[in-house]
Protein backbone atom coordinates (compact mmCIF):
# COMPACT_ATOMS: atom_id res chain seq x y z
CA UNK A 1 0.00 0.00 0.00
CA UNK A 2 1.26 3.48 -0.82
CA UNK A 3 -0.33 4.85 2.37
CA UNK A 4 -0.45 3.85 6.01
CA UNK A 5 -3.68 5.70 6.77
CA UNK A 6 -6.54 7.44 4.99
CA UNK A 7 -7.14 11.18 5.21
CA UNK A 8 -10.12 10.70 7.52
CA UNK A 9 -8.92 8.45 10.33
CA UNK A 10 -6.07 10.17 12.20
CA UNK A 11 -6.85 11.79 15.57
CA UNK A 12 -5.27 12.80 18.86
CA UNK A 13 -4.52 9.14 19.66
CA UNK A 14 -2.05 9.04 16.77
CA UNK A 15 0.22 11.81 18.11
CA UNK A 16 3.90 11.15 17.43
CA UNK A 17 3.30 8.48 14.80
CA UNK A 18 5.04 8.63 11.43
CA UNK A 19 2.38 8.22 8.74
CA UNK A 20 2.00 8.29 4.98
CA UNK A 21 -1.10 9.71 3.29
CA UNK A 22 -2.19 9.83 -0.34
CA UNK A 23 -4.84 12.08 -1.81
CA UNK A 24 -5.81 15.18 -3.70
CA UNK A 25 -4.80 18.73 -2.78
CA UNK A 26 -7.95 20.51 -1.65
CA UNK A 27 -6.29 23.86 -1.05
CA UNK A 28 -2.93 25.36 -0.08
CA UNK A 29 -2.30 28.44 2.07
CA UNK A 30 1.17 30.00 2.02
CA UNK A 31 1.47 32.37 4.97
CA UNK A 32 5.15 33.17 4.40
CA UNK A 33 6.83 31.36 7.28
CA UNK A 34 4.22 28.58 7.35
CA UNK A 35 2.39 26.70 4.61
CA UNK A 36 -0.81 24.72 5.24
CA UNK A 37 -2.06 22.16 2.72
CA UNK A 38 -5.36 20.28 2.94
CA UNK A 39 -5.17 16.80 1.43
CA UNK A 40 -8.38 14.89 0.71
CA UNK A 41 -9.51 11.39 -0.16
CA UNK A 42 -12.95 9.79 0.01
CA UNK A 43 -12.60 9.21 3.75
CA UNK A 44 -11.96 12.80 4.79
CA UNK A 45 -9.44 15.62 4.92
CA UNK A 46 -6.17 16.13 6.83
CA UNK A 47 -4.15 19.32 7.23
CA UNK A 48 -0.44 19.27 6.41
CA UNK A 49 1.97 21.86 7.77
CA UNK A 50 5.41 23.05 6.61
CA UNK A 51 7.31 25.80 8.48
CA UNK A 52 10.75 27.40 8.66
CA UNK A 53 12.13 24.22 10.25
CA UNK A 54 11.04 22.17 7.23
CA UNK A 55 13.61 21.36 4.56
CA UNK A 56 13.81 24.24 2.05
CA UNK A 57 13.39 21.96 -0.97
CA UNK A 58 10.20 20.55 0.53
CA UNK A 59 8.84 24.01 1.11
CA UNK A 60 9.66 24.88 -2.51
CA UNK A 61 7.88 21.72 -3.73
CA UNK A 62 4.83 22.60 -1.65
CA UNK A 63 4.54 25.93 -3.43
CA UNK A 64 4.18 24.15 -6.80
CA UNK A 65 1.14 22.14 -5.69
CA UNK A 66 -2.10 23.17 -7.34
CA UNK A 67 -5.68 22.16 -6.61
CA UNK A 68 -6.39 18.48 -7.32
CA UNK A 69 -2.71 17.50 -7.59
CA UNK A 70 -2.36 13.87 -6.46
CA UNK A 71 0.31 13.59 -3.78
CA UNK A 72 1.94 11.14 -1.40
CA UNK A 73 3.11 12.73 1.82
CA UNK A 74 4.88 11.39 4.89
CA UNK A 75 5.36 13.06 8.24
CA UNK A 76 4.68 13.05 11.96
CA UNK A 77 1.29 13.50 13.57
CA UNK A 78 1.30 16.59 15.80
CA UNK A 79 -1.37 18.47 17.72
CA UNK A 80 -2.98 21.46 16.03
CA UNK A 81 -2.96 24.75 17.84
CA UNK A 82 -6.06 26.00 16.00
CA UNK A 83 -8.35 22.97 16.22
CA UNK A 84 -11.22 22.40 13.80
CA UNK A 85 -14.05 20.65 15.62
CA UNK A 86 -16.10 20.29 12.43
CA UNK A 87 -13.99 17.43 11.03
CA UNK A 88 -12.80 14.15 12.65
CA UNK A 89 -9.13 14.99 11.98
CA UNK A 90 -9.45 18.55 13.26
CA UNK A 91 -7.29 18.10 16.38
CA UNK A 92 -4.14 17.04 14.51
CA UNK A 93 -1.99 17.91 11.53
CA UNK A 94 0.97 16.31 9.77
CA UNK A 95 4.42 17.90 10.05
CA UNK A 96 5.62 17.12 6.54
CA UNK A 97 8.89 15.24 6.04
CA UNK A 98 8.49 14.22 2.38
CA UNK A 99 6.20 15.02 -0.55
CA UNK A 100 5.91 13.08 -3.80
CA UNK A 101 3.75 14.38 -6.64
CA UNK A 102 2.02 11.30 -8.07
CA UNK A 103 0.23 13.33 -10.73
CA UNK A 104 -0.38 16.95 -11.52
CA UNK A 105 -3.78 18.39 -12.43
CA UNK A 106 -5.17 21.03 -14.71
CA UNK A 107 -7.17 23.73 -12.98
CA UNK A 108 -10.60 22.13 -12.51
CA UNK A 109 -13.51 23.76 -14.40
CA UNK A 110 -15.40 24.28 -11.12
CA UNK A 111 -14.62 24.30 -7.42
CA UNK A 112 -14.44 20.84 -5.85
CA UNK A 113 -16.31 22.04 -2.76
CA UNK A 114 -19.57 21.12 -1.04
CA UNK A 115 -21.04 24.35 -2.40
CA UNK A 116 -19.64 24.52 -5.90
CA UNK A 117 -19.74 27.21 -8.58
CA UNK A 118 -20.33 24.61 -11.31
CA UNK A 119 -23.67 24.55 -13.12
CA UNK A 120 -25.54 21.28 -13.66
CA UNK A 121 -24.47 20.78 -17.29
CA UNK A 122 -20.81 21.58 -16.55
CA UNK A 123 -20.72 19.19 -13.61
CA UNK A 124 -22.38 16.49 -15.75
CA UNK A 125 -19.66 16.88 -18.39
CA UNK A 126 -16.97 16.45 -15.74
CA UNK A 127 -18.91 13.97 -13.60
CA UNK A 128 -15.70 12.27 -12.45
CA UNK A 129 -14.75 15.57 -10.79
CA UNK A 130 -18.24 16.14 -9.39
CA UNK A 131 -18.00 12.72 -7.74
CA UNK A 132 -15.10 14.04 -5.64
CA UNK A 133 -17.46 16.43 -3.85
CA UNK A 134 -18.70 15.34 -0.43
CA UNK A 135 -22.47 15.62 -1.13
CA UNK A 136 -22.30 13.41 -4.22
CA UNK A 137 -19.91 10.93 -2.63
CA UNK A 138 -22.09 10.71 0.48
CA UNK A 139 -25.11 9.92 -1.70
CA UNK A 140 -23.28 7.00 -3.28
CA UNK A 141 -22.12 5.76 0.12
CA UNK A 142 -25.77 5.89 1.23
CA UNK A 143 -26.76 3.93 -1.89
CA UNK A 144 -24.12 1.30 -1.11
CA UNK A 145 -25.27 0.95 2.49
CA UNK A 146 -28.90 0.68 1.42
CA UNK A 147 -28.09 -2.12 -1.03
CA UNK A 148 -26.28 -4.01 1.74
CA UNK A 149 -29.21 -3.59 4.14
CA UNK A 150 -31.68 -4.76 1.47
CA UNK A 151 -29.64 -7.92 0.92
CA UNK A 152 -29.25 -8.47 4.67
CA UNK A 153 -33.00 -8.21 5.33
CA UNK A 154 -34.12 -10.36 2.38
CA UNK A 155 -31.44 -13.00 2.99
CA UNK A 156 -32.67 -13.26 6.58
CA UNK A 157 -36.11 -14.17 5.17
CA UNK A 158 -34.72 -16.86 2.82
CA UNK A 159 -34.91 -14.83 -0.39
CA UNK A 160 -32.41 -15.94 -3.03
CA UNK A 161 -30.76 -13.44 -5.39
CA UNK A 162 -30.98 -14.61 -9.01
CA UNK A 163 -29.71 -12.72 -12.05
CA UNK A 164 -32.12 -12.64 -14.99
CA UNK A 165 -31.23 -11.96 -18.66
CA UNK A 166 -30.54 -8.47 -20.00
CA UNK A 167 -31.07 -9.40 -23.66
CA UNK A 168 -34.74 -10.41 -23.83
CA UNK A 169 -37.81 -10.34 -26.07
CA UNK A 170 -39.59 -7.08 -26.95
CA UNK A 171 -43.20 -6.83 -25.78
CA UNK A 172 -45.89 -4.37 -26.91
CA UNK A 173 -47.23 -3.45 -23.47
CA UNK A 174 -45.79 -0.75 -21.17
CA UNK A 175 -43.21 1.87 -22.08
CA UNK A 176 -41.09 1.79 -25.23
CA UNK A 177 -38.29 -0.74 -25.31
CA UNK A 178 -34.64 -0.09 -26.03
CA UNK A 179 -33.82 -2.59 -28.79
CA UNK A 180 -30.52 -4.30 -29.64
CA UNK A 181 -29.89 -5.74 -33.12
CA UNK A 182 -28.63 -9.33 -33.34
CA UNK A 183 -25.66 -9.80 -35.69
CA UNK A 184 -26.10 -13.59 -35.73
CA UNK A 185 -29.82 -13.30 -36.45
CA UNK A 186 -30.09 -10.54 -39.10
CA UNK A 187 -33.29 -8.52 -38.99
CA UNK A 188 -34.11 -9.68 -35.46
CA UNK A 189 -33.73 -7.74 -32.25
CA UNK A 190 -33.38 -8.21 -28.54
CA UNK A 191 -34.93 -5.75 -26.11
CA UNK A 192 -33.41 -4.49 -22.87
CA UNK A 193 -35.70 -5.39 -19.95
CA UNK A 194 -38.17 -2.83 -18.61
CA UNK A 195 -38.31 -5.20 -15.64
CA UNK A 196 -37.57 -8.90 -15.06
CA UNK A 197 -41.33 -9.52 -14.75
CA UNK A 198 -41.82 -12.71 -16.74
CA UNK A 199 -38.53 -14.24 -15.58
CA UNK A 200 -39.33 -13.80 -11.91
CA UNK A 201 -42.72 -15.41 -12.51
CA UNK A 202 -40.97 -18.31 -14.22
CA UNK A 203 -38.70 -18.62 -11.18
CA UNK A 204 -41.84 -19.10 -9.09
CA UNK A 205 -42.95 -21.87 -11.46
CA UNK A 206 -39.44 -23.31 -11.02
CA UNK A 207 -39.90 -23.58 -7.27
CA UNK A 208 -37.69 -20.66 -6.17
CA UNK A 209 -40.40 -19.42 -3.88
CA UNK A 210 -38.58 -16.29 -2.68
CA UNK A 211 -36.55 -14.35 -5.26
CA UNK A 212 -34.98 -10.92 -5.31
CA UNK A 213 -32.57 -8.98 -7.44
CA UNK A 214 -31.14 -5.47 -7.35
CA UNK A 215 -31.40 -5.09 -11.09
CA UNK A 216 -30.86 -2.56 -13.85
CA UNK A 217 -33.95 -1.84 -16.00
CA UNK A 218 -34.42 0.21 -19.16
CA UNK A 219 -37.31 2.28 -20.52
CA UNK A 220 -37.22 4.53 -23.55
CA UNK A 221 -39.54 7.22 -22.19
CA UNK A 222 -39.53 10.96 -21.65
CA UNK A 223 -37.42 11.94 -18.67
CA UNK A 224 -38.05 13.98 -15.57
CA UNK A 225 -36.52 14.37 -12.11
CA UNK A 226 -37.46 10.87 -10.93
CA UNK A 227 -36.85 9.05 -14.23
CA UNK A 228 -33.77 7.90 -16.12
CA UNK A 229 -33.56 5.71 -19.26
CA UNK A 230 -31.71 3.15 -17.14
CA UNK A 231 -32.65 2.75 -13.51
CA UNK A 232 -32.37 0.23 -10.70
CA UNK A 233 -35.10 -1.81 -9.01
CA UNK A 234 -35.24 -3.95 -5.90
CA UNK A 235 -37.18 -6.68 -7.68
CA UNK A 236 -38.93 -9.31 -5.57
CA UNK A 237 -41.33 -12.23 -6.05
CA UNK A 238 -42.87 -14.78 -3.67
CA UNK A 239 -44.95 -17.94 -4.08
CA UNK A 240 -47.69 -19.37 -1.84
CA UNK A 241 -48.57 -15.97 -0.38
CA UNK A 242 -51.46 -13.53 -0.18
CA UNK A 243 -51.43 -9.80 -0.73
CA UNK A 244 -51.33 -9.31 3.04
CA UNK A 245 -48.10 -11.34 3.26
CA UNK A 246 -46.40 -9.12 0.69
CA UNK A 247 -47.54 -5.91 2.34
CA UNK A 248 -46.25 -7.08 5.72
CA UNK A 249 -42.86 -8.32 4.47
CA UNK A 250 -42.05 -5.24 2.40
CA UNK A 251 -43.42 -2.87 4.97
CA UNK A 252 -40.88 -4.66 7.15
CA UNK A 253 -38.11 -4.01 4.60
CA UNK A 254 -38.98 -0.31 4.56
CA UNK A 255 -38.99 -0.17 8.35
CA UNK A 256 -35.62 -1.94 8.42
CA UNK A 257 -34.05 0.55 5.99
CA UNK A 258 -35.32 3.60 7.88
CA UNK A 259 -34.16 2.18 11.21
CA UNK A 260 -30.73 1.10 9.93
CA UNK A 261 -29.92 4.15 7.79
CA UNK A 262 -31.89 7.02 9.36
CA UNK A 263 -32.58 5.86 12.92
CA UNK A 264 -36.32 6.39 12.31
CA UNK A 265 -39.11 4.08 13.45
CA UNK A 266 -42.71 4.15 12.21
CA UNK A 267 -45.78 3.27 14.27
CA UNK A 268 -47.83 2.13 11.31
CA UNK A 269 -48.20 2.24 7.54
CA UNK A 270 -51.70 3.56 6.77
CA UNK A 271 -53.61 2.02 3.86
CA UNK A 272 -55.86 3.78 1.40
CA UNK A 273 -58.02 2.57 -1.47
CA UNK A 274 -57.09 3.92 -4.90
CA UNK A 275 -60.61 5.32 -5.28
CA UNK A 276 -60.27 7.27 -2.02
CA UNK A 277 -56.82 8.54 -2.96
CA UNK A 278 -58.17 9.97 -6.20
CA UNK A 279 -61.28 11.41 -4.52
CA UNK A 280 -59.48 13.03 -1.59
CA UNK A 281 -56.14 13.95 -3.19
CA UNK A 282 -56.52 13.69 -6.97
CA UNK A 283 -53.45 11.45 -7.04
CA UNK A 284 -52.64 7.76 -6.72
CA UNK A 285 -49.53 8.75 -4.74
CA UNK A 286 -50.77 11.33 -2.23
CA UNK A 287 -48.43 13.18 0.09
CA UNK A 288 -50.06 12.67 3.49
CA UNK A 289 -47.56 14.74 5.49
CA UNK A 290 -50.27 17.41 5.52
CA UNK A 291 -54.06 17.60 5.20
CA UNK A 292 -55.85 19.84 2.70
CA UNK A 293 -58.07 16.99 1.53
CA UNK A 294 -60.42 17.70 -1.38
CA UNK A 295 -64.00 18.73 -0.74
CA UNK A 296 -66.56 18.25 -3.51
CA UNK A 297 -69.07 21.10 -3.85
CA UNK A 298 -71.49 20.10 -6.62
CA UNK A 299 -74.49 19.85 -4.29
CA UNK A 300 -73.72 23.23 -2.69
CA UNK A 301 -72.73 25.52 -5.56
CA UNK A 302 -74.78 24.46 -8.60
CA UNK A 303 -77.99 26.14 -9.69
CA UNK A 304 -76.97 29.67 -8.66
CA UNK A 305 -76.37 30.99 -12.17
CA UNK A 306 -72.57 30.74 -12.26
CA UNK A 307 -71.90 29.09 -15.62
CA UNK A 308 -68.47 27.66 -14.87
CA UNK A 309 -69.95 25.79 -11.88
CA UNK A 310 -73.28 24.84 -13.44
CA UNK A 311 -71.62 23.34 -16.55
CA UNK A 312 -68.81 21.58 -14.68
CA UNK A 313 -68.73 17.83 -14.15
CA UNK A 314 -67.00 18.48 -10.83
CA UNK A 315 -66.55 21.47 -8.53
CA UNK A 316 -63.89 20.72 -5.95
CA UNK A 317 -61.64 22.66 -3.60
CA UNK A 318 -59.18 22.73 -0.72
CA UNK A 319 -58.89 24.73 2.48
CA UNK A 320 -55.55 26.54 2.78
CA UNK A 321 -55.56 27.11 6.51
CA UNK A 322 -54.33 30.47 7.74
CA UNK A 323 -54.09 31.98 4.24
CA UNK A 324 -57.02 34.43 4.35
CA UNK A 325 -54.51 37.28 4.45
CA UNK A 326 -53.27 36.41 0.95
CA UNK A 327 -53.36 39.62 -1.10
CA UNK A 328 -55.15 39.89 -4.42
CA UNK A 329 -51.71 39.98 -6.04
CA UNK A 330 -50.76 36.68 -4.41
CA UNK A 331 -54.03 35.06 -5.48
CA UNK A 332 -53.62 36.34 -9.05
CA UNK A 333 -50.08 34.96 -9.12
CA UNK A 334 -51.37 31.58 -7.93
CA UNK A 335 -54.08 31.64 -10.60
CA UNK A 336 -51.48 32.33 -13.32
CA UNK A 337 -49.38 29.48 -11.92
CA UNK A 338 -52.37 27.17 -12.41
CA UNK A 339 -52.89 28.39 -15.98
CA UNK A 340 -49.44 27.27 -17.08
CA UNK A 341 -49.57 24.66 -19.89
CA UNK A 342 -48.13 22.01 -17.57
CA UNK A 343 -51.27 22.27 -15.41
CA UNK A 344 -53.83 23.76 -17.79
CA UNK A 345 -56.46 25.19 -15.45
CA UNK A 346 -58.62 27.96 -16.90
CA UNK A 347 -58.99 29.83 -13.63
CA UNK A 348 -59.60 29.61 -9.89
CA UNK A 349 -62.38 30.71 -7.54
CA UNK A 350 -61.55 31.68 -3.98
CA UNK A 351 -63.34 32.51 -0.76
CA UNK A 352 -61.75 34.27 2.22
CA UNK A 353 -62.93 33.51 5.73
CA UNK A 354 -61.76 36.73 7.31
CA UNK A 355 -60.57 36.87 10.90
CA UNK A 356 -63.55 39.09 11.75
CA UNK A 357 -65.87 36.21 10.76
CA UNK A 358 -67.02 37.64 7.41
CA UNK A 359 -66.82 35.67 4.17
CA UNK A 360 -65.70 37.26 0.90
CA UNK A 361 -65.43 35.38 -2.41
CA UNK A 362 -64.48 36.15 -6.00
CA UNK A 363 -68.06 35.21 -7.02
CA UNK A 364 -70.08 37.24 -4.49
CA UNK A 365 -72.41 38.28 -7.32
CA UNK A 366 -73.80 34.74 -7.39
CA UNK A 367 -73.58 33.66 -3.76
CA UNK A 368 -75.03 35.16 -0.60
CA UNK A 369 -73.41 35.24 2.84
CA UNK A 370 -75.52 32.19 3.77
CA UNK A 371 -74.29 30.33 0.67
CA UNK A 372 -70.67 31.08 1.57
CA UNK A 373 -71.35 29.94 5.13
CA UNK A 374 -72.33 26.58 3.64
CA UNK A 375 -69.03 26.56 1.73
CA UNK A 376 -67.13 27.18 4.95
CA UNK A 377 -69.01 24.43 6.75
CA UNK A 378 -68.21 21.92 3.99
CA UNK A 379 -64.50 22.70 4.35
CA UNK A 380 -64.63 22.89 8.15
CA UNK A 381 -63.06 26.30 7.64
CA UNK A 382 -62.27 28.71 10.46
CA UNK A 383 -61.64 32.45 10.49
CA UNK A 384 -58.28 33.05 8.80
CA UNK A 385 -58.67 30.28 6.19
CA UNK A 386 -58.68 30.58 2.40
CA UNK A 387 -60.85 28.29 0.26
CA UNK A 388 -59.54 27.59 -3.27
CA UNK A 389 -61.91 26.03 -5.82
CA UNK A 390 -61.52 24.55 -9.33
CA UNK A 391 -64.20 23.29 -11.71
CA UNK A 392 -64.45 21.36 -14.95
CA UNK A 393 -63.96 17.80 -16.20
CA UNK A 394 -63.70 15.59 -13.11
CA UNK A 395 -60.36 13.92 -13.91
CA UNK A 396 -58.71 17.15 -15.03
CA UNK A 397 -60.03 19.17 -12.10
CA UNK A 398 -58.70 16.60 -9.62
CA UNK A 399 -55.27 16.50 -11.27
CA UNK A 400 -55.08 20.30 -11.33
CA UNK A 401 -56.18 20.58 -7.72
CA UNK A 402 -53.58 17.98 -6.75
CA UNK A 403 -50.89 20.25 -8.22
CA UNK A 404 -52.36 23.25 -6.38
CA UNK A 405 -52.48 21.32 -3.11
CA UNK A 406 -48.80 20.31 -3.41
CA UNK A 407 -47.81 23.87 -4.32
CA UNK A 408 -49.64 25.25 -1.31
CA UNK A 409 -47.96 22.58 0.81
CA UNK A 410 -44.60 23.84 -0.44
CA UNK A 411 -45.46 27.50 0.12
CA UNK A 412 -46.68 26.82 3.64
CA UNK A 413 -43.65 24.70 4.56
CA UNK A 414 -45.73 21.57 5.08
CA UNK A 415 -43.51 19.26 3.02
CA UNK A 416 -40.52 18.90 5.33
CA UNK A 417 -37.94 16.53 3.79
CA UNK A 418 -36.97 15.35 7.28
CA UNK A 419 -40.49 14.02 7.92
CA UNK A 420 -41.50 10.75 6.26
CA UNK A 421 -45.08 9.61 5.71
CA UNK A 422 -45.43 6.13 4.17
CA UNK A 423 -48.73 4.94 2.70
CA UNK A 424 -50.01 1.82 0.96
CA UNK A 425 -52.42 2.53 -1.91
CA UNK A 426 -54.50 -0.56 -2.72
CA UNK A 427 -56.96 -1.92 -5.27
CA UNK A 428 -55.99 -0.05 -8.41
CA UNK A 429 -58.13 -0.40 -11.53
CA UNK A 430 -57.02 -3.42 -13.53
CA UNK A 431 -57.48 -1.63 -16.86
CA UNK A 432 -57.47 1.93 -18.14
CA UNK A 433 -58.99 3.11 -21.40
CA UNK A 434 -56.68 4.76 -23.91
CA UNK A 435 -58.52 7.28 -26.10
CA UNK A 436 -55.78 7.28 -28.77
CA UNK A 437 -55.81 3.52 -29.40
CA UNK A 438 -59.48 3.13 -28.53
CA UNK A 439 -58.93 0.13 -26.27
CA UNK A 440 -58.13 -0.86 -22.72
CA UNK A 441 -54.55 -1.25 -21.51
CA UNK A 442 -53.25 -2.88 -18.35
CA UNK A 443 -52.73 -0.21 -15.72
CA UNK A 444 -49.74 -2.10 -14.30
CA UNK A 445 -48.96 -5.00 -16.65
CA UNK A 446 -50.96 -7.81 -18.27
CA UNK A 447 -49.97 -10.39 -15.64
CA UNK A 448 -51.75 -8.63 -12.75
CA UNK A 449 -54.56 -10.64 -11.22
CA UNK A 450 -58.05 -9.12 -11.02
CA UNK A 451 -59.93 -9.26 -7.75
CA UNK A 452 -61.75 -12.64 -7.89
CA UNK A 453 -65.09 -10.98 -7.15
CA UNK A 454 -64.61 -8.59 -10.12
CA UNK A 455 -63.70 -11.11 -12.84
CA UNK A 456 -67.30 -11.27 -14.11
CA UNK A 457 -67.14 -7.52 -14.83
CA UNK A 458 -64.48 -8.04 -17.51
CA UNK A 459 -67.21 -8.75 -20.06
CA UNK A 460 -69.63 -6.01 -18.97
CA UNK A 461 -67.75 -3.16 -17.22
CA UNK A 462 -63.99 -3.72 -17.71
CA UNK A 463 -63.20 -0.24 -16.38
CA UNK A 464 -64.69 -1.18 -12.99
CA UNK A 465 -62.52 -4.26 -12.47
CA UNK A 466 -60.13 -3.84 -9.55
CA UNK A 467 -56.66 -5.34 -9.50
CA UNK A 468 -54.87 -7.17 -6.73
CA UNK A 469 -52.32 -4.38 -6.99
CA UNK A 470 -50.63 -2.14 -4.44
CA UNK A 471 -48.17 0.75 -4.37
CA UNK A 472 -45.99 1.94 -1.52
CA UNK A 473 -45.86 5.75 -1.44
CA UNK A 474 -43.56 7.93 0.67
CA UNK A 475 -44.02 11.72 0.76
CA UNK A 476 -45.96 11.78 -2.49
CA UNK A 477 -43.50 9.59 -4.41
CA UNK A 478 -44.26 6.06 -5.53
CA UNK A 479 -41.28 4.02 -4.35
CA UNK A 480 -42.66 0.54 -4.93
CA UNK A 481 -45.44 -1.21 -6.73
CA UNK A 482 -46.60 -4.75 -7.32
CA UNK A 483 -49.45 -7.18 -7.53
CA UNK A 484 -50.68 -10.70 -7.08
CA UNK A 485 -50.09 -12.34 -10.46
CA UNK A 486 -52.27 -14.50 -12.65
CA UNK A 487 -51.05 -18.11 -12.36
CA UNK A 488 -53.75 -19.83 -14.39
CA UNK A 489 -53.45 -20.18 -18.18
CA UNK A 490 -57.18 -19.74 -18.85
CA UNK A 491 -57.40 -16.51 -16.84
CA UNK A 492 -54.21 -15.20 -18.46
CA UNK A 493 -55.67 -15.94 -21.91
CA UNK A 494 -58.86 -14.09 -20.91
CA UNK A 495 -56.79 -11.12 -19.79
CA UNK A 496 -54.92 -11.00 -23.11
CA UNK A 497 -58.26 -11.15 -24.94
CA UNK A 498 -59.57 -8.10 -23.06
CA UNK A 499 -56.32 -6.27 -23.83
CA UNK A 500 -56.97 -6.71 -27.55
CA UNK A 501 -54.57 -9.58 -28.26
CA UNK A 502 -55.64 -12.31 -30.64
CA UNK A 503 -54.89 -15.84 -29.47
CA UNK A 504 -52.06 -15.99 -32.01
CA UNK A 505 -50.55 -12.69 -30.85
CA UNK A 506 -50.72 -13.76 -27.21
CA UNK A 507 -49.03 -17.05 -28.03
CA UNK A 508 -46.29 -15.35 -30.06
CA UNK A 509 -45.52 -12.75 -27.38
CA UNK A 510 -46.11 -14.69 -24.16
CA UNK A 511 -46.58 -18.32 -25.12
CA UNK A 512 -43.55 -19.34 -23.07
CA UNK A 513 -45.20 -18.03 -19.89
CA UNK A 514 -48.64 -19.45 -20.63
CA UNK A 515 -47.08 -22.82 -21.43
CA UNK A 516 -45.23 -22.73 -18.11
CA UNK A 517 -48.53 -22.22 -16.30
CA UNK A 518 -49.54 -25.73 -17.45
CA UNK A 519 -46.77 -27.29 -15.38
CA UNK A 520 -47.93 -26.51 -11.88
CA UNK A 521 -47.63 -22.75 -11.42
CA UNK A 522 -48.10 -21.79 -7.77
CA UNK A 523 -50.05 -18.72 -6.61
CA UNK A 524 -47.52 -15.90 -6.53
CA UNK A 525 -47.02 -12.16 -6.38
CA UNK A 526 -44.37 -9.57 -5.90
CA UNK A 527 -43.23 -6.01 -5.77
CA UNK A 528 -40.48 -3.82 -7.22
CA UNK A 529 -39.02 -0.86 -5.35
CA UNK A 530 -37.50 2.03 -7.28
CA UNK A 531 -34.03 1.84 -5.74
CA UNK A 532 -32.91 5.22 -7.13
CA UNK A 533 -36.07 6.93 -5.86
CA UNK A 534 -35.70 5.31 -2.45
CA UNK A 535 -32.10 6.53 -2.22
CA UNK A 536 -33.07 10.06 -3.26
CA UNK A 537 -35.78 10.22 -0.57
CA UNK A 538 -33.32 9.08 2.08
CA UNK A 539 -30.81 11.67 0.82
CA UNK A 540 -33.44 14.46 0.83
CA UNK A 541 -33.13 15.08 -2.92
CA UNK A 542 -35.80 15.98 -5.49
CA UNK A 543 -33.90 14.31 -8.35
CA UNK A 544 -32.53 10.80 -8.62
CA UNK A 545 -29.50 11.95 -10.65
CA UNK A 546 -27.28 12.64 -7.69
CA UNK A 547 -27.72 9.14 -6.27
CA UNK A 548 -26.57 7.63 -9.60
CA UNK A 549 -22.84 7.62 -10.32
CA UNK A 550 -23.11 8.44 -14.02
CA UNK A 551 -26.65 9.66 -14.86
CA UNK A 552 -28.12 10.89 -18.14
CA UNK A 553 -29.52 14.39 -18.67
CA UNK A 554 -33.12 15.32 -19.56
CA UNK A 555 -32.46 14.42 -23.20
CA UNK A 556 -31.24 10.96 -22.25
CA UNK A 557 -27.65 11.89 -23.04
CA UNK A 558 -24.46 11.19 -21.15
CA UNK A 559 -22.66 14.45 -21.89
CA UNK A 560 -19.47 13.16 -20.25
CA UNK A 561 -18.89 10.38 -22.80
CA UNK A 562 -21.09 11.99 -25.51
CA UNK A 563 -23.56 9.15 -25.77
CA UNK A 564 -25.68 8.14 -27.63
CA UNK A 565 -23.51 8.57 -30.71
CA UNK A 566 -23.35 7.36 -34.29
CA UNK A 567 -21.55 4.12 -35.10
CA UNK A 568 -19.36 3.21 -38.04
CA UNK A 569 -20.90 2.11 -41.32
CA UNK A 570 -18.97 -1.16 -41.03
CA UNK A 571 -20.81 -1.93 -37.79
CA UNK A 572 -24.16 -1.12 -39.38
CA UNK A 573 -23.28 -3.35 -42.33
CA UNK A 574 -22.39 -6.24 -39.98
CA UNK A 575 -25.75 -5.83 -38.28
CA UNK A 576 -27.57 -5.70 -41.61
CA UNK A 577 -28.93 -2.26 -40.73
CA UNK A 578 -29.25 0.38 -43.42
CA UNK A 579 -27.50 3.67 -42.75
CA UNK A 580 -29.83 6.08 -40.98
CA UNK A 581 -31.46 8.73 -43.17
Amino acid sequence: MLRTHTCGELNINNLGQTVTLCGWVQKSRDLGGTTFIDVRDRYGLTQLVLNIDTDASLRETSRTLGREFVIKVSGTVIERTNKNTKIPTGEIEIAVESIEVLNSSKVPPFMIEDETDGGEELRAKYRYLDLRRNPIRNNLVLRHKMAQEVRKYLDMLDFIEVETPVLIKSTPEGARDFVVPSRMNPGEFYALPQSPQTFKQLLMVSGFDRYFQIVKCFRDEDLRADRQPEFTQIDCEMAFITQEDILNIFEGLTRHLFKALKGIEFNDFPRMQYADAMRLYGSDKPDIRFGMQFVELNDIVKGKGLGIFDSAELVVGINAKGCADYTRKQIDELTEWLKRPQIGATGMIYCRYNTDGTLKSSVDKFYSEDDLTNWAAAFEAEPGDLILVLAGNADKARKQLNELRLEMGNRLGLRDKNIYAPLWVLDFPLLEFDEESGRYHAMHHPFTSPKPEDIALLDTNPGDVRANAYDLVINGTEIGGGSIRIHDRALQALMFKHLGFTAEEAQKQFGFLMDAFEYGAPPHGGIAFGFDRLCSIFAGLDSIRDVIAFPKNNSGRDVMIDSPSTIADTQLKELKIKTAL
